[in-house]
This record gives C-alpha cells, structure tokens and sequence, in this order.
C-alpha cells in the first residue's frame, strides 16, 4: 500500500432527530456501493443540544487494499487537521468542529446549515444570550479550504423532510467525493424510508451546494406556526397603521408596528391606542436631534409594549390553546395528519396569580385576608397537569383565556400600570438629565419578564436599578454604573452579583426612603 493513498475522512456534528445515523448510513451505503471499504463509528453527547453527536467516517478504495494485499488500518476518532469534509446540521455545530481543530485551510470542506438551534445556555440567559455568528462565520471562510452555507432547516422542513437529507444533497453538490449524483439518490433509495421527500430535499440541497436557485416543489410538511392577525376590522387596523406611517419615521416604524399589532392581539384596538398615545406623550419630552431620539423612541417603543403585553394567567391560557402552537408542535414532533398528538402543560399558578385574576377589590382582600389566602395556597401548591387537546382541559384553559376582556378590571393590570405609570415617570426626570441616562432607564424594563416567580426575581431586580437611578441618577457617570448594575442583574438569577455591585450605595438609598418607582408587591 503506498503512502500516497489515504481514506477519505468525514466528521458530520448533528443533534438528536436531525437524522445524524440515517446521513451516516448513507455515506457507508454509498461508499460500499462503488467499490469503496468504509468504518463509521459515532460519539454522542450528553444531551440533544449541549453536545452534538459525532459520527466519524472514514472510506478507503477497495481495489488499492486489494492491490496492497492487507486490509487499510481506519482510526475510530478524527483527529485536528486529518478531516475532508466536515458536514453540521447547526451552524455552531460547525463552530464546534472549528474549535476541536478538525477545520484545515489545506484540507477541509466544511457544509452547514446557518439556521440556528439555540445552546442550553444561551436559552438560559436572563438577557439576550444569544451568540453572535458573524465571527464564527468569519473564522469558517479564513480556515475553511471551501465553506458552503445555507439555510438546511427551512429547505427540509419545506420539503416535508428531514436535515440528513439537505445535507447528503449538499455533500454530493459540493463534488467532494468521488462518486456521481445518481449514486447518492439510489442511497436514498435503497434506504427504503420517506425516499419521495429524502429525494426532493436532496435535490435542492444539491442546488443550493452548486450556487444555482433552487427550482418550487411541492411540499407536504405540516405547517408552521403563522402570524397571528389582529381581531379588528381591516378599516380600523389600516388607519392605525397609516398614522404610524405618518407620525413615526424608519427604523422606528417597524418597531412601532409591531408593538401595535402585538398589543391587538393580547387585548384591542383601544389598548394599542393607547400605547401610541404614551408613545408621543414621551416624543415631545426627547432631543430634537434625529440622532438622539431615534434611539431612545425605538428602545421606549419595544420596552413599551413588552410591559404593556405583560404575561399573566389569562395570556398563558390563551398562548396554550392557539392553534398555531398545536400545529407547531404537530411539526415539530412530525405527526402525520390521522396521528393524534397530545401534550401535557404542567400548570402551577400560586395563589398570586389567582389572585392577580380577580377583580382589584376581591384579589386585594383575598391577598390581605389569612383566613382565606393561606387554605387557596395550600389547594394550588401541588399544581396540575393539563392537557389543552381533551375537551376537558380545552375548556378549562379557554374558560381562562376569555377573561381576557375583562382584563383591565383584575388587580394584576392595576398593579402593572401602576408600575408602568411610575416607570415612565422616571424616563420623563432621566430625559431631563441626559439621552443617555434616559436610554439606561428605559431599557432596565428588559429586567421584568416571565411570569409568576421569575416575574418576582425581574421585578425585584428592576426596582433595585431603579432605585439607584433615584439615588445618583444626575450624577456625571449616572449612565454607565446604571449600565453596569444591569449588567449586573443579567449575570445570576438570584440576584446576588446585583446585590454586590448596590452594596456601596444601598444603605443611604434605604436612609432616605423608598424609591417613587418601587410599587409595593403583595
């Protein structure tokens, strides 16, 4: 055997049910099938999103083993700078395969999908812990001998298939084995498992690897969760739509509208006037400068209607039985039609958030009155399982879901508007200090979010921020220690690290007296 010859070698970085066995399977298929030897073997991780499985392939001609006379020796695990061909089925999976060293400007041809599969820490994070790609995607196209990207899951899921397929399409397009294109598909089809839907994701993952448009298929995947339209009438939402056309310019328009149509959704038409109307009351209070109030407009028009939308037990109700969730879940789970799928929503409202649902009056003497708060408390604190697709917990979650136009009177919207009304207030005194105090201000919101004892944690978090705005907020450097206490309350969920950024400033703000943003909580 010479030492010019060497295997081919593979590393495909997938997650559980992205069909990492069946590609694998595939590729040995194909190898032995054209009068190639092959050896896969795979690792799996510890979990479907906090470590891929990687299957190791490694082919090797069959004539140039028999032409050496003794079998070629295969490794069991690819090693840094020994890898062909490195397919991911998630673009951080490729990221992964960068990291481990199995990426070679000499060598290697990397194929991912960019869409993206959340890490566990990444859905954890108390603020926006989602990674940034660009620089990883950089590294790719530095290190990479060829790099091939697109987006693999919209492909599949159009297709009504799965990702190992995009990808085997993407591998044959890319040329990098030395096999033709007809040899792929009998892969598939010697497989014998949805090969009419394998066969057209294949075909345009093929297309896609060689630069070209991919050509309409027909598609029978089950379908996506979709916007949800406003319940209004088509003349209402357009004239409210047209005054934010008029009144707003980009880029806050878009974000403007969103909230409106968000806003509709969780309540009405009246319920998002209103929040244009607190829109504008803040415009007047900003800088003339478009380069200073365009940032501060838009930050007050998402924080606005994130509050405005805030997460109580009727919205959680009304979230579960939507039609779009159960069609996502059907997808997800890639039910076929006559297929019944049910779920199990693990619902655990403290007695808080009952209370929360009652009339102001009646939730607030609930909450005060011993007698009666700490029996409810006792019969809620087991929690249930509910399932919204049986007709019993349907109607259960529903009967919940229709308090919705009783919102406005339940002591959970007396208390959030109270919270906001102070909130607003105090990004009113910070627009008078500075932009970017006020811009610090207003994004401390993006504390308070959740619902039940997270909502408790963020809120707890906000009123701390906002009592040190109280405290030094005209101070010359006011921004960036609001700016770090935030930071601060992001770092942990207990809060502890915020409690030690506060620990110079804490007891003067407790000897002067409560914040005027700090709401009692119940």
């Amino acid at each position: 055997m010479t030492t010019a010859t060497r295997p081919i070698t593979l590393a495909i970085m997938a997650m559980g049910g992205q069909g990492g066995g069946v590609l694998s399977d595939w590729i040995v298929h194909l190898a032995e099938s054209n009068g190639y030897l092959a050896q896969a073997t795979s690792v799996p991780g510890v979990a479907q999103r906090t470590g891929a499985t990687i299957y190791y392939l490694e082919l090797f001609p069959e004539a140039e083993a028999e032409r050496a006379g003794q079998a070629p020796v295969l490794a069991l695990m690819p090693s840094p700078g020994d890898v062909d061909i490195v397919l991911a089925a998630e673009f951080m999976e490729a990221g992964r395969a960068l990291e481990r060293g199995l990426v070679t400007p000499d060598r290697s041809t990397v194929i991912a999908s960019s869409h993206r599969v959340y890490g566990i820490t990444e859905k954890s994070a108390l603020g926006n812990g989602i990674l940034d790609p660009e620089p990883i995607r950089e590294q790719l196209r530095r290190h990479a001998r060829r790099f091939i990207e697109f987006d693999m899951e919209d492909t599949a899921r159009r297709q009504g298939s799965v990702i190992s397929a995009v990808l085997f399409g993407a591998l044959a397009g890319s040329q990098t084995l030395p096999f033709p294109r007809e040899a792929f598909e009998q892969a598939i089809r010697d497989g014998g498992i949805g090969v009419a839907a394998s066969l057209r994701a294949f075909d345009e993952g093929f297309q896609q690897a060689q630069g070209a448009e991919p050509h309409a298929a027909p598609s029978d995947a089950s379908p996506r969760e979709a916007e949800t339209s406003p319940k209004t009438g088509d003349a209402e939402l357009d004239a409210i739509l047209g005054e934010i056309d008029s009144r707003f310019s980009e880029p806050v328009r878009q974000v403007v509208r969103e909230g409106v149509l968000r806003l509709i959704d969780y309540q009405d038409l009246e319920y998002a006037g209103e929040y244009l109307g607190l829109l504008q009351e803040r415009r007047k209070h900003m800088p003339a400068e478009e380069e200073q109030h365009m940032p501060l407009l838009r930050e007050l028009a998402r924080h606005l209607a994130l509050w405005m939308s805030y997460e109580d037990t009727i919205r959680v109700a009304d979230m579960k039985i939507r039609r779009q969730r159960q069609d996502r879940v059907r997808s997800e789970v890639k039910a076929e039609p006559e297929q019944i799928v049910y779920t199990a929503e693990f619902m655990h409202p403290r007695v808080e958030e009952i209370c929360d649902t009652l009339p102001a009056g009646l939730g607030s003497w609930v909450m005060r009155t011993d007698s009666i708060r700490r029996p409810l408390a006792k019969i809620t604190q087991r929690g249930r399982r509910i399932s919204p697709q049986r007709l019993r917990g349907f109607l259960l979650l529903l009967s919940v879901a229709s308090l919705r136009r009783w919102r406005k009177r339940t002591l959970r919207y007396r208390d959030e508007w109270q919270r906001i009304a102070a909130w607003l207030a105090a990004v009113d005194r910070a627009l008078a200090i500075s932009p970017d105090v006020a811009l610090e201000v207003i994004k401390a919101q993006g504390l308070v979010k959740g619902y039940g004892d997270t909502h408790q944690r963020g809120l707890a978090s906000f009123n701390t921020v906002m009592l040190a705005f109280e405290r030094f907020g005209d101070e010359p450097d006011a921004a960036a220690r609001l700016h770090q206490l935030r930071d601060a309350a992001l770092a942990d969920e207990k809060g502890e690290t915020l409690q030690r950024s506060v620990g110079e400033w804490k007891p003067k703000v407790q000897e002067a007296g409560t914040s005027r943003i700090a709401v009692k909580q119940l």
